[in-house]
């Protein structure tokens, strides 16, 4: 047997496709499902799992699993972990009289349910029914919607029904209520059938969870109406040469600042709505609905109703692009406007100091005369006591005749010397 290196990899990868795969339901079944927004406790919500294993004595999770299935008498359990939340299913098999007001929770231990970490986001009752129990769609929305408008559709290319009102009900466990699902198993049979439950309520889910940017977008929409005005303003001001340019130029700073705070605080928000968004949609294209005569289907319904929505997220981000290119544009020209201003200064001062070095050229020239002078008398007046000591040593001299005549050769000299050290200097 040859033995081939593996990639470490490799055989997590091959398993992610068959991660999270559906569980067959035979009709009738009821089925309700929990998702629970969370914050930073991936640990608690492993921890709930094992706990509810360990009442229901099933097998307990793994340490590093994401999902899970676990199956105790007529109740299964399943699990998943995702990045943001956790949801659970819970599936119960058999007869029932009333489905929504005895539910697959009920054989949950209360005190766990009580003690759920994070906030519940979706809550979902479902009720699987057989096609001999298959009602009329006003019959159904008097007997569990509360006579509301239904949405709904034919689903699995016609081999079963889907019917809810996207609203919530009265439920005992929870305050805001439970929202609702009704499935006609017309000739879908278990897996089919478990393959529409999951993708119905992962369809309920998403589109939550992607309505959660919704509130951050109408924040950001009156921020950026804000930075948007004091933009105006500033720009406003630079047209009309108002106010210091230093000044405006930290008012730019600021407000990119603040935009860029903004897009910190929305961006991973607005990513997960648009993604939970396509997810909302492959799963109703997953579900092959039908038009049912009357009403809403889930495709028309989402993009009436969930379409705005996510309209308004795409609207919010793309203000900011276009806020933050309008500071980059105002703050570039104005830091061009203040790069003019300190280059004409600069050549103001450059023109001063080219006036200063003449003056101090002409200063210099006369210094240079001064200068020869200077030299000339002090050295006229050496060579004066030098014709006096020959005088006095017997030399027939006359001092005051040569003093006199040494004057010009002299000054000749000191000024012939004073011109071979400046030509020196400057080369």
């Amino acid at each position: 047997m040859i033995s081939l290196n593996t990639h470490p990899l490799r055989r997590s990868l091959n398993d992610e496709a068959h991660a999270r795969p559906p569980v067959a339901i035979p009709s009738p079944a009821r089925i309700s499902t929990l998702t629970l927004f969370f914050d930073d406790a991936e640990l608690e919500q492993r921890a709930a799992m094992h706990d509810l294993a360990r009442r229901l004595g099933v097998a307990v999770p793994d340490d590093g699993q994401v999902h899970y299935t676990g199956v105790a008498g007529d109740l299964t359990v399943r699990w998943a972990l995702h990045t943001e939340f956790a949801r659970y299913s819970f599936i119960l098999s058999g007869d029932f009289v009333e489905p929504f007001e005895r539910t697959a929770l009920d054989r949950l231990p209360a005190d766990w349910l009580a003690a759920l970490p994070g906030e519940v986001m979706v809550a979902t009752h479902a009720v699987l029914l057989p096609a001999d129990q298959e009602a009329p769609a006003a019959e159904i929305s008097q007997r569990w919607f509360g006579g509301h408008d239904l949405i709904g559709a034919e689903i699995g290319d016609g081999n079963g029904v889907a019917y809810t009102d996207l609203r919530l009900h009265p439920d005992p466990r929870l305050a805001e209520g439970f929202s609702r699902f009704v499935l006609i198993d017309r000739d879908m049979g278990p897996s089919q059938s478990g393959r529409m439950v999951q993708r119905l309520f992962e369809m309920e889910t998403y589109r939550l969870l992607a309505l959660l940017a919704l509130p951050e977008a109408k924040r950001q929409m009156r921020e950026l109406d804000r930075l948007g005005t004091q933009l105006r303003r500033v720009t406003l001001r630079m047209s009309q040469q108002q106010g210091h340019d230093a000044s405006m130029l930290d008012e730019l700073t600021d407000l990119s600042a603040q935009g860029e705070q903004l897009i910190a605080q929305s961006q991973y928000r607005f990513a997960a709505a648009r993604a939970y968004y396509q997810l909302v949609g492959r799963r109703i294209d997953e579900l092959r609905e039908r038009r049912l005569s009357g009403l809403q289907p889930f495709h028309e319904f989402m993009e009436r109703r969930l379409g705005p929505a996510m309209e308004t997220c795409a609207t919010a981000v793309r203000r900011q692009e276009r806020l933050m290119t309008r500071l980059q544009r105002s703050t570039a020209l104005l830091r061009t406007r203040v790069e003019v201003v300190h280059e004409e200064q600069n050549r103001a001062l450059l023109a001063s100091m080219d006036r200063r070095a003449a003056l101090q050229l002409r200063l210099q020239e006369t210094v240079e005369g001064l200068s020869v002078g200077v030299l000339t008398y002090y050295a006229v007046g050496l060579l004066g006591y030098l014709f006096k000591a020959g005088k006095a040593a017997g030399l027939h001299l006359n001092v005051e005749l040569l003093t006199g005549l040494a004057i010009p050769v002299v000054a000749g000299s000191v000024w012939l010397g004073m011109r071979r050290v400046k030509r020196g200097l400057q080369h």
